[in-house]
């Protein structure tokens, strides 16, 4: 590992724990913290998850709640209601709630009788201490051509993503604008179906434009469009195996490649391109490289 790349991406993240304790009595935004971070935001959220063992938004949470829960029994005069204010709650009752979630005990219960040994378990980040090896992969650095694609945006639950590529499908073998046996098809993840609430997920499916489509895709019934995947730098690793899999190859380039390459990450997210869509294939066969874009 570079030592020196590696402890210029733990200083950026440590810029990032310290602006969000300085920061915790007021709303906080990936936007905010990605700026902070001075990474892409299209990538900080699963950067950060990866880094950290959960995701952005549990982490705030749980660092309001620490703080709270030190002035629970630290100041033991100070109201309820002002401590869940002050520590960036709404209301009492959406403190409450946490609290009592977190730490099986209501805040009043915690400040007569606090469980330290289960409150200290809470705050043991294993991904922010040492980020996790994984089995070395093969990665490249390629410059990509943008292309033209036909899209076809999936919004909801994630699980509901062959649906939509079904419908994908309908529109390519009835329009003969992009043949999939001599064309591209890719896929393109605006979040991680992980961490993701269901509703908030994004999945662009998307077939290569044949040159007769001249970049236009007629109205259709499916509500295929037209987009441009960008060109630039990327890099590269072939995920072999199902479909259902390919976040151990996207967790290992944002994981374990990226703190060590010194790269930086295009404001793009990252996207696959399917190598075999025979679908007699078994899983363990399917071959998908996964693009990582780079500055």
């Amino acid at each position: 590992m570079n030592n020196e790349k590696s402890a210029r991406y733990a200083t950026r993240f440590a810029e990032v724990f310290a602006y969000i304790e300085q920061h915790l009595d007021t709303p906080l935004t990936v936007e905010q913290l990605s700026d902070v971070a001075c990474f892409s935001r299209f990538h900080f959220h699963r950067q950060f998850s990866l880094y950290c063992g959960v995701n952005i938004s549990r982490y705030v949470t749980l660092m309001r709640l620490k703080r709270a829960s030190l002035r629970l029994v630290n100041k033991p005069l100070d109201k309820v209601i002002d401590i869940a204010l002050d520590a960036g709650f709404e209301n009492p009752e959406s403190f409450s709630r946490a609290f009592r979630n977190t730490f099986g005990q209501s805040p009043t219960g915690f400040r007569k009788a606090p469980v330290w040994a289960d409150w200290h378990g809470h705050f043991q980040f294993p991904g922010r201490e040492t980020v996790e090896r994984m089995e070395k992969m093969d990665v490249k650095i390629i410059t990509v051509e943008p292309i033209q694609v036909a899209v076809l945006e999936h919004h909801g639950d994630p699980l509901r993503v062959n649906q939509t590529v079904e419908s994908f499908i309908e529109w390519r073998i009835a329009s003969g604008l992009s043949d999939y046996t001599t064309l591209g098809t890719y896929g393109v993840p605006y979040s991680d179906p992980l961490t993701t609430p269901g509703e908030a997920f994004r999945f662009d499916v998307c077939g290569e434009l044949s040159t007769k489509s001249k970049g236009e895709v007629p109205p259709n019934s499916q509500g295929v469009t037209v987009k441009t995947l960008p060109g630039g730098r990327c890099a590269v690793v072939r995920h072999v195996g199902a479909y259902e899999r390919i976040s151990d190859s996207v967790y290992y380039l944002y994981r374990q490649w990226l703190p060590q390459s010194g790269e930086e990450l295009r404001d793009f997210p990252v996207y696959f391109r399917y190598l075999q869509l025979d679908q007699q294939l078994p899983e363990h066969a399917l071959q998908t490289d996964v693009l990582l874009p780079l500055k």
